[in-house]
Parts: C-alpha cells; structure tokens; sequence
C-alpha cells in the first residue's frame, strides 16, 4: 500500500481508538439520528472526551455543546458528522480547519439519491484530501469498537453489541441493525463493527488491512453490494490470510445475471460478474457465505475452535436419524468418518450399553444421560484418528440437557480439538444451547450445518498450509507484432479482428495456429487450398459476421482445389442470402486440424477484476451445457490445471471409459499464454478460442477458430 491507503490506516486508528469525539450536529430531540448517536455514545461508555457541536445549543445531556468544531479548545481525534447532507461540507471543512484527521460521515443524501448527491460527495471528497482527512461514509450507520480501554459506539445502533474477536464491515446499514440483533440472539460478539456506507473515501479494502492488524479481530466478516476494485479486494485478502491467518468471508449480494446477453463473445456471455465473483474470491482465499446465517454459522466456528488438522471427524448422537442424516452430510462435505482405534471401541464398549453403537457414529442410545455423553467424548476425542466432534442431542424424557452441554464444555476446553454441538429442538434445549453459546461451543440447529462448517474450516487450514503460487512469467518474442496488429486495429476504428488478424496475434504469442490465407475470390482459395495442404476448413470473413456457422460460412473437410473453388462460391451466397447488407472481405483458408476434444479457452475483461480467464467444453453448445470455469489473470501453472479439472469436460481429457489420455499440458500452456496477453494488452476487451482441438497426450492442441474484441 501506498500513498492515500497509508494515510488511511494512520486515521483509522483515530476513528477507532480516539481519545476525544465531536459529535458534530447533535440535537436533543429523540427518535432523530444526531440525539441517537450522542446517546449511544453515552450509553456504551466511551473511555474519552465526548464534544457536541450544535448551534443554538450551550449544553446537550448536561455536557456543554459548541456552535462550530473551531470552537472547541481541546484537540479533537475523531468527528461524527450527523448535520443534513446540504450541508455536511461545511462541517468536514471546519474539521480540517480545526485538524482533524478522522471523520465519520453518517449523513444520507449523497451518491445514493441521484446526480446531485453525486456531487455533494465530490465536495467531500475534494474537502477530505485538501486537509489529508480519512472518512468512512457518507450515508452509514456508524463505527463500533468494543474494546474495554475504548468503548465506543459511534452509530445509531440500538445498544453496544458485546466484545468478541470478529471483525464485522457492511456496505448497508439496514443489514448491520439486523445482524446486531442477531448476534445478540445468538451470544455472539465483535470486535468492530462497522458500516461503511458510500465508502466514497474509505473502502472496505483499507478497513480490511486496518482489521488484519487489529490485536483484538480474529475473523473478518464482510456484507459487499457491490466490488468497486476487485483486484484490490483479492489481494488484500491474500495478505491477511498469509500475513495473519485469519480467514475473510464475504456475502456478495447480487446474484443476477442482467445485462449478459449484451455480450458479444461466449466468454462475455458466460462469465456474469457473479460467477466472476465465485471465482475470483475462491482464487483469493476469501469464504463466499450465502445467507447471514451460513456466514455467523462459520464465523463461530473460526472465532470459537482451532482449525482441524485433518477431514477426519466423529459423531456422537443419542438418536440414530440424526446420525446417519449427520453422516450423510459429512460423506457429501468430502469428510472422513474416523475409524477409532481399537482402545477407543474397548472404552466404548465398556461405558455403553450393549445395544449402543460404538463404531462412528457413537449412539449412546435415546434414554443416555450425561455420563455416558461424557464418557464417549473423553473417548473418541482422545482418539489419534479422530481430529473434530460432533455432539447431538435430541430430548427425550429422561434427558439432562444442562448436564449433558456442560459436559459438552468440559471436553472442548479439555482438549485441543474442534468440537461443534447440535442440540436439535428449540424450547425444551433451550437451556443447554445458551450454556454452550455462553463457553464459546459453536451450536447449530441442523446436525448438517456442523458438516458445512467443518469442510470449509479444514480446507482454510490447508491454504494456511500452502505455499502460495506465483504467476508464471514467459517470453514472448512476438509481442511487438502483436502491439502493430492491435494498434493497426484501433486506429482503423475495428471493434474486432478479421480472422486473419487474429491468427497472427496468436501467432505472435506462441499459440499453436495452423497457416491459413485470405482469398477474395473462388481461384484463390483453390490456390490457398494447395499451399496450406489438404484436407482444408473455409470461414467467411467479414466484419457484420461473428458466429460464421449461423449463416452457413463455415466448409470443412475440403480436399481438393476444385472443393475449394465450388466451396467459396457457397460460402458467399449462402451469407448474401442470410445477410445481403454483409460487407465480405473473402473466405479464410487454413488447413483442417485432425480430430480431437473440442474445448474452450476465453478472457472477458471485468470492469471490477480486470482480465478474467475462461474454460471449458467447447463447440456451438458451450452456453448451453455451461461446463466451464474461471480464474483472475495473471495465472500460475497449477491455477491453470485446477480450472481445467473443475470442468466436467476433465473427465474426457483425462481417458473416461477406456480413451486415450488428451494433451492437457498443451491447454495448460495454452490458458498461461492467453493469461500472459490479457495483461499485457488491456485494450483486448473480450477473447474466445473456441474450439481448441485437443489431441492425445503428447500430440499438443491447436486453435481452430479464435474470435477477438478490443476497444471499449
């Protein structure tokens, strides 16, 4: 980081830590916004000064209030502007002129309200940097830090939400209110809490770097509607996670696929900014959550235990349903039922009854109380093959609810293993899910939440265990040719390459292309025809035309001059009576490639992430088998091969039922190169190889048609 990010993680630490706050516009009407902020800062026991400024007003809750920020005496570190949006630029004016360095805007009435709004934040923006002011905001509902030594909550929040270690941002305010109450519901705390609103200054990114250096955040927790800097959200993610250990997980609202169709390529219209998304946290380490609930389901489990070690888990039950739907879950969840040593089944059998089951899962039997719970927990969790536990409890008659979760307690803290509880009913556990919440034990209502959670902790802990890939570096001789051809392009105004052109940039960039020439008329594609050598492909060429097939402009299979000759003259009638207005530059000759596996290898250029690359299976059906993968360029090698297995179309390449193994070192070199140009050439806005023939192992692949849109 650099520049303005630097400058924001030196404020933050006055937005969060400060000594002294202005609560700048506060009023004593209640039910308002300016009184709610005033009073919650009041009621959560801020450890500073606390300053209203409110003109007309000489003291508000029996603390003396100032007309204007200049006219307090003692230095202030944080400002909380809560004046109307017409006028919160004086505000931030007269905080510059009075130092201050760090402001929450909460004002509405900005960029969100229309083009007016729109420049109101401008105004702030232009205010903030002329005094090197660091704001969150507008439009937010405020900033909360838990810490004892602090106390602060600068927000309109109902109450102060209770200290943990996970670290809460949100781009809405609404949504933040909600979780409060939730969390409260559910035991569970923060360590800040913070709604960024606009973030017309302060993203999420710098707060996210704020919190990977945050003592007391253990688990960083973000709600995001939209990715303002995609690239700057992966790789602040990937430093947290490398540089920390704790794990990002995000809900990404906006699921839909609006505006796709506009896409002229198959790549554009299959690569929607949600799927983009999907790939580009995956690739970055970050935990897309699809509901606040699934989100809080694993944040407990991250804030509460230690990372399992290894897939290997083990189910207690005292009803056989809930066991085997536990299993199931955990079989679907790539999970391994421990198999227990031969000392953990003699101390099973031994403290269980007979009609208990003392392989895994351990059924203790309906009418179990909490000795038998706690023997088969000291048990199983003492077991070398077993590295997490899953406690479930349904009540019946006779069972110790109370009893059986302090036990449930007793061995989590015991011993150094994860260990997740599912007390399954509501009214009847009630009791006994507060004590686990109260000792930090991660509790959930269905048995096959834990399964969830469990999975999506042991992959976190092995990416910890990983050794982070680096983007693979190539020479590439032919880039200045390639510069030409684009530049040639763009200059005769083309949104895209004729195919010819396109050949030769790949050509450029080592791509395995075969020779090919343009021919204007039925003679010299037969002449093309016999330099090139048989058998030979036919494709239109004209600047109205993108998918040649619709249209009847593709021949293969051709294999002589005089096929050719008869094969031009089809071509371009079959086009005329399609597209009379189409504007023919020739037909493309270039040898036939022998056959292979037809996939697809394509870049989209995102407004949020940059160059997104594109796999799959290929053809004319690409969009509606939709068996593809994506991954943010630049690439490494094994990035590479991992989209290549994510496809269904894997199971081809690599001999499904008796065939021959296909050349997925080529299309590894392929995907690479095609990274390597997507970065070097951001004027290329949408590219599709497709298809990519695919020969066996060994033999390579080669392009056999290739589309290429630049411009904007």
């Amino acid at each position: 980081m650099g520049g303005r990010s630097e400058l924001h993680q030196k404020n933050l630490e006055k937005i969060f830590n400060p000594q002294s706050v202005a609560i700048i516009g506060a009023n004593k009407k209640k039910g308002t916004v300016p009184f709610d902020i005033l009073y919650g800062i009041l009621k959560g026991e801020f450890n500073g000064l606390i300053l209203p400024v409110s003109p007309g007003k000489q003291h508000i809750a029996g603390i003396k209030a100032y007309k204007y920020v200049t006219d307090i005496e003692d230095a202030v570190d944080l400002g909380v502007i809560v004046f109307p949006s017409t006028v919160a630029h004086m505000a931030l004016e007269q905080c510059g002129q009075k130092g201050i360095k760090s402001v929450v805007i909460i004002s509405a009435g900005f960029r969100e309200v229309g083009e007016k709004g729109v420049q109101r934040e401008q105004q702030l923006l232009e205010i903030a940097r002329k005094y090197d002011i660091s704001f969150i905001g507008p439009n937010c509902l405020g900033v909360i830090n838990t810490d004892p030594q602090v106390s602060l909550n600068a927000s309109f929040a109902r109450q102060m939400p209770a200290a943990g270690n996970i670290g809460f941002l949100s781009q809405s305010g609404a949504l933040c209110t909600a979780v409060l109450d939730y969390a409260e519901a559910k035991g569970i705390g923060f360590s800040k809490f913070v709604s960024f609103g606009n973030k017309a200054d302060i993203s999420e990114v710098g707060l996210m770097y704020y919190l990977m250096r945050d003592e007391q955040t253990k688990v960083i927790l973000l709600y995001l509607e939209e990715v303002s800097d995609g690239r700057a959200l992966m790789q602040a993610a990937r430093d947290i996670i490398r540089q920390s250990g704790k794990p990002v997980l995000i809900i990404k609202s906006g699921r839909t696929r609006e505006g796709a169709s506009a896409a002229a390529s198959h790549t554009g219209s299959l690569a929607s900014s949600d799927e983009v998304c999907d790939a580009a946290f995956e690739q970055a380490g970050i935990i897309r959550c699809e509901n606040v609930e699934e989100l809080f389901n694993l944040a407990i489990a991250f804030s509460y235990m230690p990372l399992p070690v290894s897939n290997r888990i083990a189910i207690i039950t005292n009803a056989g349903g809930p066991g085997v739907l536990a299993t199931d879950a955990a079989v679907r969840e790539g999970l391994e039922l421990a198999a227990f040593s031969e000392e953990t089944a003699r101390k099973l059998k031994k403290a269980l009854p007979n009609t208990a089951n003392i392989h895994n899962p351990v059924d203790v039997i309906g009418d179990a109380t909490a000795d038998r719970y706690e023997a088969a927990m000291e048990a199983v969790i003492q077991d070398e093959n077993v590295d997490g536990v899953c406690v479930i409890l349904t009540p019946q008659s006779m069972t110790d609810i109370d009893a059986i979760a302090h036990q449930v307690v007793q061995a989590a803290q015991k011993y150094k293993k994860p260990v997740y509880a599912s007390f399954m009913g509501e009214a009847g556990v009630g009791s006994g899910i507060r004590i686990l919440q109260e000792n930090k034990i991660p509790h959930y209502f269905l048995p096959e939440s834990i399964s969830r959670v469990f999975s999506a902790a042991y992959r976190f802990g092995q990416l910890l265990r990983q050794k982070p890939e680096q983007p693979v570096e190539m020479a590439i001789p032919g880039r200045p040719e390639a510069e030409t051809i684009l530049r040639q392009a763009a200059a005769e105004g083309k949104n895209y390459l004729q195919e010819s052109q396109a050949v030769q940039l790949l050509k450029a960039y080592g791509f395995p292309v075969q020779k090919g020439h343009l021919a204007t008329s039925a003679e010299e594609a037969a002449q093309s025809a016999e330099r090139v050598g048989f058998p030979v492909v036919l494709k239109i060429q004209s600047e109205d035309i993108l998918h040649k097939s619709d249209v009847g402009g593709v021949r293969l299979g051709v294999k002589t001059g005089e096929e050719a000759r008869l094969a031009y003259g089809d071509i371009v009638s079959s086009v005329q009576s399609h597209l009379p207005e189409a504007r023919i530059q020739g037909v493309y000759v270039t040898r036939q490639i022998p056959e292979g596996t037809e996939v697809i290898i394509g870049m989209k250029r995102d407004a949020s992430f940059g160059p997104v690359i594109l796999f799959g299976l290929g053809g004319i059906f690409v969009e509606v088998f939709r068996d593809v993968s994506f991954r943010v360029a630049p690439l490494g090698r094994q990035e590479a091969l991992e989209m290549i297995k994510r496809s269904r179309a894997y199971k081809v390449l690599a001999g499904a039922r008796g065939r021959r193994l296909k050349d997925v070192d080529g299309i590894v070199d392929a995907l690479l190169r095609l990274s390597r140009m997507s970065v070097a050439h951001p004027e290329i806005r949408e590219m599709d190889i497709n298809p990519l023939i695919v020969l066996d192992e060994g033999e390579g692949c080669f392009v056999a048609d290739v589309k290429v849109f630049i411009g904007g």
